[in-house]
């Protein structure tokens, strides 16, 4: 069976020793590097929203794999600790950490956001186990899923994945298949295997919106599939005869919409008027959900590193979502410039740092895979669209070509052996091929080492 353990993880005594006290331009590239007190201020800002607003709160931790910044996500406190993973290696590494919240008192709960398969079952069986009964979560959109499900020696918990238009999994709500899904799942509740937990929705296409009032729609369209399908829920319960011995928790959310939930604790006079309509009618289904005596659950995973992708969703104003909020940076080499070849005859520099390093995922907001930071650059304001300036234009591999947007002949100066920092477009990706990520306080210093986690 192959386990975390088969990919053994450095050792952050030996890092911190190499790396802690050393500049950010004096390290080996490409590095990843995260800010240590943008990761707080966006993680507090994320907690004191959902609990001003009487929500429950999941973390989902799969964009930086590491412990530290779970602690920084779930935050102190005696409240319940709840996460979500995307690969069940993210879960065995975190398990020590939420045995720790568990012997001091706190509930938790893990959630295995990916539709359960059989081979996954040896793998969350000890897991389950090591957390107790119903601790553990497992997603599901098919009844044929539920085999794996029985199949976990320790009773789960189960969250049904709902479709809100993602088309990437779930099932749609007020359809024969939910139906038959939620029949299924109340038959195997009836065995005491497992137990329904609620509903789950993310509104991925939300990554495409680019306003407030975008992303307050998509949470309230979030919200509105849950609620359609508590509905299909109830009826099929009270045909069954099956009795609830605890609330059904709707659990919504993906940065963008999680996000702009923060413009609910804002006076709608001080809104922009599409948004002051948006919080309105949110504010409506969110009363509609607690009437019927359900719980609501935020869950989001980037938010606390932000990319460029993130900010070009503007689910906030500039003034509360901006460049300076952006956590993650990769530091990275420009090994030589090649006056003229660029467009209009303007400059091109080839970056230590291309596919691997940046991800290859596009940003709508602009034509690059990167946007060089204030370090290298004046800080002009504004955000990635119609950005003039450097860019990693193109990329291979390990090649990232760096492309001048301005105009030609004003190329900010760059030379051969110069450090450079990009902000990548997804950092969910870009971190990935990184085995840590070194942790700055706001400076070059290096104070701090993390070690991300590796596997599936």
């Amino acid at each position: 069976m192959a386990t975390a353990s088969f990919l053994p993880l450095p050792s952050k005594e030996i890092l911190v020793k190499e790396f802690v006290g050393k500049s950010i331009k004096d390290v080996a590239t490409p590095a990843a590097v995260l800010d240590l007190q943008k990761l707080k201020n966006n993680c507090s800002r994320m907690l004191d929203a959902v609990e001003s607003l009487n929500c429950g709160w999941r973390a989902h931790i799969k964009t930086h794999k590491t412990t530290e910044l779970t602690r920084l996500q779930v935050g102190d406190g005696p409240g319940p600790v709840n996460l979500i993973v995307s690969t069940i290696a993210e879960a065995e590494n975190v398990l020590p950490l939420l045995l720790e919240y568990k012997s001091a008192g706190r509930v938790v709960n893990l959630l295995y956001g990916f539709p359960v398969t059989p081979s996954a079952v040896p793998r969350l069986t000890p897991i389950a186990a090591a957390l107790g009964p119903h601790a553990l979560t497992l997603l599901i959109d098919h009844p044929a899923q539920l085999l794996s499900v029985s199949s976990v020696q320790t009773p789960t918990s189960i969250f049904i994945k709902i479709d809100m238009g993602g088309n990437r999994a779930g099932v749609i709500p007020n359809t024969e298949s939910c139906s038959q899904l939620i029949s299924s799942v109340l038959a195997l509740e009836a065995t005491g295997k497992a137990s329904l937990l609620g509903l789950y929705a993310h509104a991925g296409q939300s990554y495409a919106g680019d306003s407030q009032s975008a992303a307050l729609d998509f949470l309230r369209q979030e919200f509105e599939a849950l609620l359609l399908t508590s509905a299909t829920l109830h009826s099929t319960t009270t045909s069954t005869g099956a009795h609830r011995t605890h609330p059904l928790v709707l659990s919504v959310g993906a940065t963008p919409t999680t996000t702009s939930i923060r413009a609910l604790l804002l006076s709608t006079t001080s809104l922009p008027p599409s948004a002051a309509q948006e919080v309105s009618a949110l504010k409506a289904t969110m009363r509609a959900i607690r009437d019927s005596g359900f719980l609501i659950e935020i869950h989001a995973g980037v938010y606390p590193v932000l990319d460029i992708q993130q900010l070009s969703t503007r689910a906030l104003p500039s003034s509360q979502l901006s460049w300076a909020d952006m956590a993650l940076t990769i530091v990275a080499e420009i090994a030589s410039l090649y006056p003229g070849r660029g467009a209009r005859g303007s400059t091109e520099a080839l970056l230590g740092a291309g596919t691997l390093a940046l991800g290859r995922e596009p940003c709508k907001a602009y034509p690059g895979w990167g946007i060089l930071t204030p370090w290298n650059r004046e800080d002009a304001g504004g955000g990635a669209e119609g950005y003039k300036g450097w860019i990693v234009g193109r990329t291979s591999q390990e090649h990232g070509v760096l492309t001048w947007g301005g105009e030609v002949g004003d190329e900010d100066v760059l030379v051969v052996g110069q450090k450079v920092r990009v902000w990548p477009n997804h950092a969910c990706i870009a971190g990935v091929g990184f085995g840590w990520y070194l942790v700055v306080d706001g400076g070059d210093e290096i104070v701090d080492v993390w070690v991300r986690w590796r596997g599936w």
